[in-house]
């Protein structure tokens, strides 16, 4: 079993602190909600996203109330479940959403990457594979900032089911 990372946009009136509820956001397969809703309404990141988060680590804090780079990715408010093991549920509420687009609209990713590329590298083959592996985690950047943006201008908050 691959190991993904699913965040999905939900209303921000609609958003429950119910781990129940936050399960069933992700009963549908992506496919079925992006042609539903019309709208990119989930993201999903492969194996590779603790290393997508290790680029957003290395930026400048985003000023005061707030450091959205924790938020792009991993970060959220967890909601817990009791007694059941599974996926780990987070949420951004929609002004968090709204910093994190604000953010990844104005991050220059070369400099991300610039920061994270010596720990990255030797991951995924070393400077011979420089291209292919910044033209992987660069897509992934320019898919979180169209999620995060399209998020963000529908008042959106965002649930994410993270892997244990």
């Amino acid at each position: 079993m691959s190991t993904y990372l699913r965040m999905r946009a939900v209303p921000a009136p609609a958003l429950r602190n119910s781990a129940t509820w936050l399960e069933r956001q992700f009963e549908d397969d992506v496919k079925a909600v992006r042609h539903s809703c019309g709208r990119h309404r989930e993201e999903v990141l492969d194996e590779r996203y603790l290393d997508q988060e290790r680029i957003y680590a290395g930026a400048l804090p985003h000023g005061a109330g707030g450091e959205p780079r924790a938020q792009v990715v991993l970060g959220g408010r967890p909601v817990c479940r009791t007694g059941r093991a599974g996926p780990r549920l987070l949420v951004l509420t929609a002004a968090q959403a709204r910093r994190v687009a604000g953010f990844l609209s104005a991050a220059d990713f070369d400099a991300l990457w610039d920061f994270a590329r010596g720990e990255l590298l030797p991951r995924y083959g070393g400077v011979s594979a420089e291209p292919e592996t910044w033209g992987a985690f660069a897509a992934a950047h320019r898919e979180l900032r169209a999620f995060y943006a399209r998020t963000a201008e529908s008042g959106d908050a965002v649930v994410k089911w993270l892997p244990v």
